[in-house]
């Protein structure tokens, strides 16, 4: 099995509220910043595009900020996961900024064999297209995604994945223990 992790709301933390005020408390800004990200996640267009198609000059080093911050009890998990010889992965929703922030500022993203940034796979979640690709890249169909979406588990659960809906380290603790026990049980017994 493979475990293939979301990035921002699992291991990352959802974006800051105080660096997103001093971004803009404008309900308009918020709605414009959203409504075009999907082409940015997927690098279909540039940050200077993007932000101009909010409406507002580009906020870039402010953006990536506010996707900054980091769980660091996930980022203990993801090294135990890794020290036990467990597969993991990476799909996050991403511009190239801030991919590119990531890469330069945390060492363990070393840990994932596949980082798919949607920025550079041309397809962002919950699309089909983004779990075909890692499926793909990772070659195999065992595949257990942690999403703290609900309809990103379910577009990969639609692609064949199992899927945990994260809530907490602890609910995905169990998770990852439960399936342990199931492929335990299902491996076949060696003859006596």
């Amino acid at each position: 099995m493979i475990v293939l992790f979301d990035m921002f709301g699992v291991i990352a933390r959802d974006q800051s509220p105080e660096v997103m005020a001093t971004m803009s408390t404008d309900p308009a800004f918020w709605d414009a910043y959203w409504a075009h990200r999907p082409a940015y996640d997927r690098g279909d267009v540039t940050a200077q595009e993007y932000w101009a198609r909010v409406g507002h000059p580009p906020l870039v080093e402010k953006d990536v900020e506010s996707w900054s911050r980091v769980d660091y009890r996930m980022v203990a998990l993801l090294h135990e996961l890794h020290g036990a010889g467990q597969r993991i992965a990476l799909l996050s929703n991403i511009p190239e900024d801030h991919a590119r922030n990531f890469e330069r500022t945390y060492a363990w993203l070393d840990l994932f064999e596949v980082r798919a940034f949607s920025c550079r796979i041309g397809h962002a979640k919950p699309e089909p297209g983004a779990f075909q690709w890692c499926r793909d890249a990772l070659g195999d169909h065992d595949i257990l995604f942690v999403d703290d979406r609900l309809e990103n588990v379910q577009a990969a659960e639609r692609e064949g994945m199992r899927g945990h809906h994260f809530t907490g380290i602890d609910g995905l603790r169990a998770c990852l223990q439960a399936g342990r026990h199931r492929r335990s049980r299902s491996a076949p017994h060696p003859s006596v």
